[in-house]
C-alpha cells in the first residue's frame, strides 16, 4: 500500500508554517515533505517532527535566489562553488532531520556547458551524499509551470542518473508534472519503477494542481499500479488545496478505507 507524505509548502497554508506539523499529524499523516527547512534552524525542525510523530522524507537542497525566480543552480556554470556549498548545508540539516533523500535543482539553464555542469555537480554530491547515507534526487519539471527548467523528461533524468552510475542519485518522480509533459503515466511507473531508479513519487490534480482526484487523472487506478508494482518509497502530496487541507483529504480517507 502507498505510503503518503504531506507536503507543508503547499498543504495546511491555513496555519503557520511550524503549526502545519500538527495539522498533518492530526490527518493521520505519518511523514513530511516541503520544499525548503533552512528558515528555521535544524534542532527547531526536529523537534515539531518528534512532538508529532512524523519523518521527514524530503527536501530541497539550496536553490539559488529563489525570490529572485531563480530554481536550482547545479546546471548552471561558474555557479560550482554555490551548489557545493549549498549541498554540504542541505546535508547538515538531513543529518539533523533524519532526512534521507534531498532534491537538487538543476535551475534554468540553456548554456551549452550546462549538462557537464550538472554532471559535474552531481557527481561530486554524490560521493559527499553517499558517506552520510543520503540519496540525491533529480526531478524533470514541466515547462508550463517552470519556463526554462533544464531537466523536463524522464528518459533525461534517467540517462543521467545511468551515466553518473552513482547508487545513491535517483528519480523523483512527480506524477503532475510527467503528465503535463508526456503523459502516458502507467506505462512511465511500468517502466521505471521496477529499475530501482525511482527514489521518491510526487502526485497533485492535473491541470490545476490541486487535490489528486480532481482534474484528468485516475488516481486510484494509478496507486494501484504503484501497489502493484511493490514500491517501498513515499508518495509526497505536493498540491494546493482548493480550500481547506484537511476538507480536501476525502481521496485519502477513501483509499485508507478500502484499504483497511
Amino acid at each position: 500500500m502507498p505510503r503518503f507524505a504531506a507536503n507543508l509548502s503547499m498543504m495546511y497554508t491555513e496555519h503557520p508554517f511550524p503549526a502545519r506539523f500538527a495539522a498533518a499529524s492530526a490527518d493521520g499523516f505519518e511523514a513530511v515533505e516541503y520544499l525548503f527547512p533552512y528558515a528555521y534552524e535544524p534542532a527547531e525542525l526536529r523537534r515539531l517532527l518528534d512532538d508529532h510523530g512524523l519523518r521527514q522524507v524530503l527536501f530541497n537542497a539550496p536553490p539559488g535566489d529563489w525570490d529572485a525566480g531563480e530554481r536550482g543552480t547545479a546546471a548552471l556554470p561558474g555557479r560550482e562553488a554555490e551548489t557545493r556549498a549549498g549541498i554540504d548545508r542541505a546535508l547538515e540539516y538531513a543529518a539533523t532531520l533524519d532526512c534521507p533523500r534531498v532534491h537538487v535543482m538543476a535551475g534554468l539553464s540553456t548554456a551549452g556547458a550546462a549538462r557537464e555542469t550538472y554532471l559535474g555537480n552531481l557527481a561530486w554530491a554524490a560521493e559527499r551524499a553517499g558517506a552520510a547515507g543520503v540519496d540525491l534526487l533529480i526531478e524533470p519539471i514541466n515547462h508550463r509551470d517552470m519556463p526554462g527548467y533544464f531537466l523536463n523528461r524522464q528518459a533525461e533524468a534517467h540517462a543521467v542518473v545511468r551515466e553518473l552510475g552513482a547508487d545513491n542519485v535517483k528519480v523523483q518522480l512527480d506524477l503532475y508534472h510527467c503528465q503535463i509533459t508526456e503523459g502516458d503515466l502507467t506505462t512511465a511507473l511500468r517502466r521505471d519503477l521496477p529499475t530501482g531508479r525511482v527514489g521518491h513519487l510526487q502526485i497533485a490534480g492535473v491541470p490545476d494542481r490541486h487535490e489528486p482526484d480532481a482534474g484528468e487523472l485516475n488516481i486510484g487506478h494509478l496507486f494501484h499500479v504503484v501497489d502493484e508494482l511493490a514500491f517501498e518509497g513515499w508518495i509526497g502530496c505536493e498540491y494546493r488545496p482548493r480550500a481547506g487541507t484537511s476538507d480536501g483529504l476525502g481521496w485519502l480517507r477513501d483509499y485508507r478505507g478500502a484499504h483497511a
